[in-house]
């Protein structure tokens, strides 16, 4: 059944990616599994010395788990951990698919070690009373801006904040997307590696998407706002896209003068990361957050608790009757 080891890996490369495809990854994700699978690919060598083989005349056959484990090692060497745990995983994945697909006899990563990485640590708006601010300076159209549309930058805040979306899947939504009867009504996420998941929305969030695409009929017409079009458009109507998105989001920032509380290389995602740590603040189970946030994993939801306990002891440490107490010599 194995025997195809003269393929070559670019063209399996190829192939491994086109299967990918059909479970609808983001272009930024498939860009990724490229760039792992290209990056250590080309540090591979064909007879044991220092000159790489070009991926069009690599054959796969000779990925063996020793030469797997060199070209990881030069690959780790000026990289981050959890950039070489993510190439580990992809290889993972390509090789898995190899053996499916009968290419391959079996798969040498299990051979290959890779960094333990620890989860990310959640990257929330900082203050208090921040979102609340934000939202309410986006709320006002500012005779600065050259066409102000307060009703639209309010709803994308309010989706990441309220229902904790991700960027791709703000991207996704369409106008039928926010369904269900008065008081159980909900927004259908097409969620990350194709999980679909329901939250539940508010009144309030409700109100204000309602409010938006009756803006949005004024400025271009009952038919932009048909059920199968996208909920979030430009300012010309088109869907709106990942940078504009991104732009649009630091703009907010920039307009309610929050720049220092948004944490570094955060952007939208501290939105949703606040969505989450409120969550946890009020009580909500690891399960619960895991659900409403479409994590794969238990393990990144409990992070948003364990942060909350932190900054709950961190309060309390704050203090000053406590300092008082370390001073009384008993």
């Amino acid at each position: 059944m194995h025997d195809k080891p003269d393929q070559t890996v670019e063209a399996l490369i190829e192939e491994f990616l086109t299967a990918r495809a059909t479970r609808k990854p983001s272009p930024h994700t498939l860009a990724a599994y490229r760039r792992d699978l290209t990056g250590v690919a080309a540090l591979e060598v064909a007879d044991g010395d220092a000159t790489p083989l070009p991926l069009g005349r690599l054959p796969v056959g000779a990925l063996s788990p020793r030469l797997m484990r060199a070209a990881f090692a030069r690959f780790a060497a000026p990289r981050a951990a959890a950039s070489v745990h993510r190439a580990w995983s992809t290889w993972n994945s390509f090789f898995t698919f190899l053996v499916a697909d009968g290419v391959v006899a079996g798969n040498p990563m299990p051979a290959v070690g890779r960094p333990r990485t620890p989860l990310p640590r959640p990257k929330p708006l900082r203050g208090e009373d921040t979102p609340e601010e934000l939202l309410a300076a986006v709320a006002r159209a500012e005779g600065r801006q050259r066409d102000p549309w307060p009703e639209r930058d309010v709803v994308v805040l309010a989706l990441a904040l309220c229902a904790g979306l991700r960027l791709s899947e703000l991207l996704a939504l369409r106008v039928s997307s926010l369904a269900g009867r008065d008081g159980e009504r909900r927004v259908d996420v097409a969620g990350k590696g194709g999980r679909p998941r329901t939250v539940p929305i508010e009144a309030g969030v409700d109100r204000v998407v309602g409010g938006y695409l009756d803006s949005r009929r004024r400025r271009f017409g009952v038919r932009s706002v048909r059920p199968d079009g996208p909920l979030l458009v430009d300012r010309r109507g088109e869907p709106l896209r990942r940078g504009g998105l991104q732009y649009l989001v630091e703009s907010c920032f920039r307009r309610a003068g929050i720049g220092d509380r948004v944490p570094r290389g955060a952007r939208l995602h501290a939105l949703r990361h606040t969505f989450a740590t409120r969550l946890a603040e009020d009580g909500a189970s690891a399960a619960e957050i895991m659900r409403l946030l479409g994590h794969a994993s238990l393990a990144s939801s409990q992070t948003y608790i364990e942060v909350t306990a932190g900054q709950q002891r961190a309060a309390v440490a704050a203090n000053r009757t406590n300092r008082a107490l370390s001073g009384l010599g008993l």
